[in-house]
């Protein structure tokens, strides 16, 4: 299996950034599309961000657009999400989830094998 980890979550003030890590073992990184979702209490999973195999195609969605970059470093495993100007409807925990790259280019609508743990993100006044 692929094992995803993430790291860098925290609390953040309002306006604030933070950068979430997302470190793979077990599998090659780089034959993989990443996403990064989001999932609030009460709330549906989102996805905010996916970035393709070879990094030359990276979105977010438009609740992020402008303010979340996503990138992605394969000579060291890693898939990284960029957070500017937090707001308070960020708060969620987020997870870094992989697909093959043969499904396409990664969004909220392939399928995901893998998943990491999640990581707490709270944005608070």
């Amino acid at each position: 299996q692929l094992q995803l980890v993430e790291s860098g979550g925290g609390l953040a003030q309002i306006g604030g950034s933070l950068r979430l890590s997302c470190t793979a073992s077990g599998r090659t990184f780089s034959t993989y599309g990443m996403g990064w979702c989001r999932q609030a209490p009460g709330k549906d999973r989102e996805f905010v961000a996916v970035i393709s195999w070879s990094g030359a195609h990276a979105d977010n969605t438009g609740s992020v657009k402008g303010r979340f970059t996503i990138s992605r470093d394969n000579a060291k495993n890693t898939v990284y999400l960029q957070m500017k100007a937090l707001k308070p409807e960020d708060t969620a925990v987020y997870y870094c989830a992989a697909a093959p790259s043969y499904r396409g280019l990664p969004s909220s609508g392939i399928l995901y094998d893998y998943w990491g743990q999640g990581t707490q993100v709270t944005v608070s006044s």
